[in-house]
C-alpha cells in the first residue's frame, strides 16, 4: 500500500489559497498576524492570495465578482472553496486560543452568532478599518 501512502503524503503538501481583500486594512492586518503565527510561511500548506490578482480571478471562477469581495476565500487543493467564516475556521487551531475557539463555534447558537458578527464586520469593513495604506496588492 506504498502508493496510497504517497498519494496521501502528497495530499498533505498541497497548498490551500487563502483569498483576502488586498485593499481592506482589516483584511492586510488580519493577514499579517496571521503570518506572525506560522500561517502562509514556509512549510505552512496556505498562501496568501489578494482578491485584486489576476490568480484570484482565475482560481474562483465563478465566484469571482468584481469589485469588493464580501468575504474571505479559502480554496483547497481539491477546488472546494470556503467563504466567510468557513474560510478562516481551518486556521484557527494555528491561533493563541484558537481550538477553544473551535470547540465554543460547535455550539450552533454561537455559530450563528459568529457568522452573523463575521457578516457585519465584512459588510461595513471599509467604514470600521478603512483602506490599506498601499493601494497595490500584497502576495
Amino acid at each position: 500500500m506504498v502508493p496510497d501512502e504517497r498519494t496521501e503524503d502528497q495530499k498533505s503538501k498541497q497548498i490551500c489559497l487563502l483569498i483576502y481583500d488586498g485593499q481592506c486594512r482589516l483584511c492586510v492586518s488580519t493577514k499579517r498576524k496571521l503570518e506572525q503565527a506560522g500561517v502562509g510561511q514556509t512549510g505552512s500548506d496556505v498562501r496568501f492570495l489578494p482578491y485584486q490578482s489576476d490568480e484570484a480571478k482565475s482560481v474562483l471562477g465563478q465566484n469571482y465578482r468584481l469589485g469588493r469581495p464580501d468575504m474571505a476565500f479559502l480554496v483547497r487543493p481539491s477546488g472546494e472553496v470556503r467563504q466567510g467564516l468557513d474560510a478562516l475556521l481551518p486556521l484557527a487551531p494555528s491561533l493563541p486560543g484558537g481550538k477553544l475557539l473551535l470547540q465554543c463555534l460547535r455550539i450552533p447558537l454561537a455559530k450563528r452568532l459568529a457568522e452573523w458578527g463575521y457578516r457585519m464586520i465584512a459588510r461595513h469593513r471599509y467604514r470600521l478599518f478603512g483602506e490599506a495604506r498601499s493601494s497595490r496588492s500584497e502576495g
